[in-house]
């Protein structure tokens, strides 16, 4: 046995199906496209969901729901993880070091849960209503720096147009 002489079985490897040679092969003339529509011609195709013209049901059925794209953006604390931590002063560095905040979040807010009675320092981090009670309760202190308010555009009037001088007020 040698490498050139190697065949695969009879009967192994069948033809490729040739359409469209002639009427004597079984696939002639239309080759097994049918007659005219969109499939019958060349570059026929379908959009997923196409369903003959019929409005599909991806499009009948209505729209549902909404994934915020900065939902992860701002993460929350809870002030029960702020009373397991060590550290007096706290800021977003702090949280994500110590493993409570993703760290991909951007920002992060403190919200009542559990119980806090240790006295911590809280920097540029946002605070709950209660949470802000509890947290001064305990003797604690909470520092945010103000964004300034953005300046407020101011409404450009309306030019008249002026009317030629000849022309009477109706």
């Amino acid at each position: 046995m040698r490498l050139n002489t190697l065949k695969p079985a009879p009967g192994a490897n069948k033809d490729r199906h040739r359409v469209g040679r002639g009427v004597g092969s079984g696939w002639g003339k239309t080759a097994g496209r049918g007659h005219k529509g969109q499939k019958a011609r060349s570059g026929g195709f379908h959009k997923l969901g196409f369903e003959g013209g019929q409005m599909p049901l991806h499009r009948r059925l209505p729209k549902r729901g909404f994934n915020s794209p900065t939902r992860e953006d701002t993460a929350e604390v809870r002030t029960s993880e702020l009373q397991g931590m060590q550290a007096g002063e706290i800021d977003l560095a702090a949280l994500k070091a110590a493993g409570i905040v993703p760290r991909r979040a951007l920002a992060a807010k403190v919200i009542v849960s559990g119980k806090l009675e240790r006295k911590v320092a809280l920097k540029e981090i946002q605070v709950s209503k209660g949470a802000r009670a509890m947290i001064e309760a305990a003797g604690g202190s909470i520092q945010l720096t103000e964004k300034p308010a953005a300046p407020k555009k101011e409404k450009k009037e309306k030019k008249e147009k002026a009317k030629p001088e000849g022309e009477a007020k109706a």
